[in-house]
């Protein structure tokens, strides 16, 4: 019984950490190592969980919430000011097919610049495609804060990008 445990659980770390990979290279504005970390982190937390993963509904929306919570606490750490300056995403990160790899970097140091709240709920409503309710649980929020500051959020994004944004959508 313990071993089918494990090979199920293989099987979902197998399948879900390149999403969860993605996600937290979001989250990290392409700081690929503490993306790294964070997946890590995510996949212990659900490994203790494992035993009593039938009482979960959904486990790859459980894992996302896991992974966003442990990105928010991160963030709340002294260290968490660090950052990595002047590098370019590893390969692991990089772009699908023929995406254009300037908007990819210019739409990762926008994010870079938003605060870590606001990064959480783009990346969750826009990149995971969560609904605002989704997205409110994932953060402890409720859905009016969630739906303020992704309005806010996506102001400040604008802002940053000016005229940047359309000069790449134009290619």
């Amino acid at each position: 019984m313990r071993q089918g445990r494990r090979d199920g659980f293989r099987e979902f770390a197998a399948g879900r950490s390149g999403h969860l990979y993605r996600s937290a290279c979001l989250l990290t504005s392409g700081d690929t190592h503490l993306a790294e970390d964070l997946v890590q982190e995510t996949l212990g937390r659900m490994y203790l969980l494992w035993g009593r993963i039938s009482r979960i509904d959904n486990p790859p929306a459980y894992a996302q919430t896991v992974l966003v919570r442990a990105f928010l606490t991160h963030q709340r750490r002294r260290s968490a000011g660090e950052r990595p300056v002047g590098e370019l995403p590893e390969s692991g990160a990089a772009a699908p097919g023929g995406a254009d790899p300037a908007l990819r970097l210019t739409l990762l140091e926008a994010l870079g610049r938003l605060s870590p709240k606001d990064r959480a709920v783009l990346v969750l409503r826009y990149w995971e495609d969560r609904s605002v309710e989704e997205t409110a649980d994932a953060m402890n929020a409720s859905s009016a804060a969630v739906r303020t500051r992704t309005t806010r959020a996506l102001a400040r994004l604008r802002n940053q990008l000016g005229g940047s944004l359309a000069e790449f959508a134009g290619r």
